[in-house]
């Protein structure tokens, strides 16, 4: 199971309401909303770094693997070193945003306890959030998996040509190209002319077939080489769009 999730923005959000509901709570315990700020913006980062470790190197390392005993001494070093940077945060809201004292903080300033179950705390939710997330995306790919394995079952491309209903297996299709209201599909046996839109066939097509154009759709198992701009198919070159060549890059590299 893979922890990480692809919304950065969900992340970031995240992590915003965090430090502004901290710099809220802490703002009004203390009665100086900017002190609570400064004193939020040195804690996030030890929560940050706690929440990731334990959700992206203990969790999928070793708690997933069953190594649970591991799991729990490596989950107890970071509790102790995640408190030894809180008490260095301490240290530094006691120099020179108390002046020394801690009275000047607030009443909770000085509270350890308080200190650990707050930033345990937000490593839990942020933990449980991020499992929701990621159920979501998992649940999208298995979704993904299942309508690509019903495209696959059916091993030819049917299509209208010649008003004439046509079916070409996958396998002779070279690739298919879109001229201005009719594409045209180069096959092993020559072209095969259709009025079906480019667009509408790339949503039908397995992920055999890769779109690199707006103009092509090409079969990648039958790409003889590739490059940033264009790419091989026996003695056709074809040039790859400026919005696809990360996609080609990517899709045709382990190919």
């Amino acid at each position: 199971m893979n922890l990480k999730s692809s919304n950065l923005y969900y992340h970031i959000s995240y992590w915003i309401f965090v430090m502004l509901t901290l710099t809220l709570v802490f703002g009004l315990s203390w009665g100086h909303n900017m002190a609570a700020f400064y004193f939020i913006s040195m804690l996030l980062p030890i929560v940050l770094g706690t929440s990731y470790f334990f959700n992206y190197i203990l969790v999928p390392n070793y708690y997933l693997k069953k190594k649970f005993i591991k799991f729990g001494l490596y989950s107890v070093y970071t509790v102790i070193v995640s408190l030894y940077f809180e008490m260095i945060v301490l240290m530094f809201s006691y120099i020179y945003l108390g002046n020394f004292s801690f009275k000047n903080l607030g009443p909770n300033i000085s509270d350890t306890i308080l200190m650990a179950v707050i930033l345990y705390l937000l490593v839990l939710v942020g933990s449980l959030l991020l499992m929701v997330q990621q159920i979501k995306e998992n649940q999208e790919k298995i979704k993904s998996l299942l309508l690509e394995k019903e495209k696959m079952k059916i091993a030819h491309l049917e299509i209208i040509s010649n008003r004439k209903n046509t079916k070409i297996p996958y396998q002779e299709i070279l690739y298919i190209e879109s001229l201005v209201d009719y594409i045209q599909i180069h096959t092993l046996r020559g072209p095969i002319v259709s009025k079906e839109n480019i667009s509408a066939l790339a949503n039908r097509l397995p992920d055999l077939f890769l779109r690199i154009h707006r103009s092509f759709i090409i079969n990648k198992e039958k790409v003889t080489t590739f490059s940033y701009n264009e790419v091989l198919i026996g003695d056709q070159y074809l040039n790859i769009g400026r919005s696809y060549k990360k996609a080609v890059k990517e899709n045709l590299k382990d190919n």
